[in-house]
């Protein structure tokens, strides 16, 4: 099992940046976060893997950088140059096993998951 717990969310302007963080109990070989706005369904946003596998959802490309600790237990989501479309909460999820179907993962990829963090784009 793994534990895995979100921060940084909170409410932002457009055009502002936020840093998320996901700290997971152990180590794991894939890492992703996901997000849900309401009324969706909960989609990648982006992943990473053990073979440095990187994957991004067209939407925030150039604008969002995944990574992680020296660790590995530690992702984090650089979110710059938010747009009111990112609102929703951010889920971060990982797996015991690498790879992650293009582009950023989908929910059957991770067996594990975090309870989310809001994030708030207001204009």
């Amino acid at each position: 099992q793994v534990r895995l717990v979100e921060s940084g969310g909170g409410s932002v302007q457009v055009g502002g940046s936020l840093r998320l963080s996901c700290t997971a109990s152990r180590l794991t070989h894939s890492m992703a976060w996901f997000r849900q706005a309401p009324g969706t369904e909960r989609s990648g946003v982006a992943a990473i893997d053990s073979t440095g596998k990187i994957g991004y959802v067209d939407s925030v490309k150039g604008r969002f950088t995944i990574s992680q600790a020296d660790d590995k237990r530690i992702l984090y989501l650089q979110m710059n140059s938010l747009k009111s479309e990112d609102t929703a909460i951010y889920f971060c999820a990982a797996d015991d096993e690498p790879d992650f179907h293009a582009p950023a993962g989908r929910r059957g990829d991770f067996e594990y998951w975090g309870r989310g963090t809001q994030v708030t784009v207001s204009s």
